[in-house]
C-alpha cells in the first residue's frame, strides 16, 4: 500500500498541493466565467439552496445530470444575481474540462486510492464569489452519490488560493469512520432526505484546509465536509469532480440520474 493511499484510508482524504498548473487552473476559470456569460442567468429561477435543498423540487436541478446549467446564490450581491454554481457534466459537455478530468495523472491517482473501474459521474465549478458566496453545511458526498458498496471519490481543486477568510474547505479528519448519516433520494420529480443517524457531527476536531491556486484535495463519500459562507473581497473559485467505481451499484433512486444515451465513461 502506498503512503498516500494509507493517509487516506486512515484520515479519509489527502492534499496534494501543485497538481495543477496555474495557467490550467486560469483557463478552467476563464471558461467557466464564459459558460456563465453565455447563460441567460436573468431567466433562471433556481438558486442552490444547502439548507432548505428547494432546488431539489425543480426540474432545472433533477434534469441536470447530463448538461451544463448554472445555479444561483440566494443572496444577491447589492441587488445583482450571483451564480452559485455550474453543473453537472462539464466533464463530458466542455472540452476544456474534459482534457483537465482526463489526465494520465489523474487515472493513477485514483487507480492508487482503490477505484477499479473509475467512473467520472458529475462535477462542478463553486464559485464562491465575495461577499455573497454561501455556506456549505457539514454533509458526507455518499447521502447525494450512493453506491454499494460506497465507492464515491470528491476531487475537489483550488482554482483560487482558498483561506478560511474566503470560506475553504474544512474537512473532520477520521469522520468518514462515523457511518453514513443520511440518504438524499428521488422518486420521480419528488426529493427528500431520509435520516439514517441522527447525532450532530463533532463539533470539535474539523480542519481547515487552506491551500494556494492548484492544490488538489481527494476525499472519500463518507468524510463529513463543509465550507463557510465567503463574506471577504476574494472569491474562492473551485472545480469539483466526483468519481464513482463501476463495480459497485450506483443507487437508482440518487436523485442525479444520466440520460440514456449518455453513459457514463471513465478516464
Amino acid at each position: 500500500m502506498s503512503e498516500r493511499r494509507a493517509e487516506f484510508e486512515r484520515d479519509g482524504f489527502i492534499v496534494i498541493p501543485g497538481f495543477a498548473s496555474a495557467s490550467a487552473c486560469e483557463q478552467l476559470r476563464e471558461a467557466a466565467e464564459a459558460l456563465v456569460e453565455a447563460a441567460d442567468i436573468a431567466s433562471i429561477r433556481t438558486a442552490f439552496d444547502v439548507r432548505g435543498q428547494r432546488h431539489g423540487e425543480d426540474p432545472w436541478f433533477l434534469e441536470s445530470g447530463g448538461e451544463v446549467r448554472a445555479f444561483l446564490e440566494p443572496e444577491r450581491d447589492d441587488g445583482h444575481a450571483r451564480v452559485n454554481k455550474l453543473g453537472h457534466a462539464l466533464h463530458d459537455r466542455v472540452p476544456i474540462f474534459d482534457q483537465f478530468s482526463r489526465t494520465p495523472e489523474l487515472a493513477a491517482l485514483v487507480a492508487e486510492l482503490g477505484v477499479a473501474q473509475p467512473r467520472l459521474l458529475q462535477s462542478m465549478v463553486i464559485f464562491k464569489h465575495p461577499r455573497v458566496g454561501g455556506q456549505v453545511t457539514a454533509h458526507q458526498d455518499a447521502t447525494y452519490l450512493y453506491t454499494e458498496p460506497q465507492s464515491v471519490i470528491g476531487l475537489w481543486f483550488a482554482l483560487e488560493d482558498a483561506s478560511l477568510d474566503n470560506g475553504c474547505l474544512e474537512l473532520l479528519p477520521g469522520g468518514h469512520r462515523l457511518g453514513l448519516r443520511k440518504r438524499y433520494r428521488r422518486e420521480g420529480d419528488r426529493t427528500w432526505t431520509q435520516i439514517l443517524d441522527a447525532r450532530a457531527w463533532p463539533h470539535d476536531g474539523w480542519r481547515p484546509v487552506e491551500v494556494p491556486a492548484g492544490t488538489l484535495v481527494a476525499f472519500g463519500g463518507l468524510l463529513p465536509h463543509r465550507s463557510a459562507a465567503n463574506r471577504s473581497a476574494r472569491s474562492r473559485c473551485a472545480y469539483t469532480l466526483h468519481v464513482i467505481d463501476g463495480v459497485a451499484e450506483y443507487a437508482a433512486d440518487n436523485w442525479l440520474q444520466r440520460p440514456p444515451d449518455m453513459p457514463l465513461r471513465g478516464f
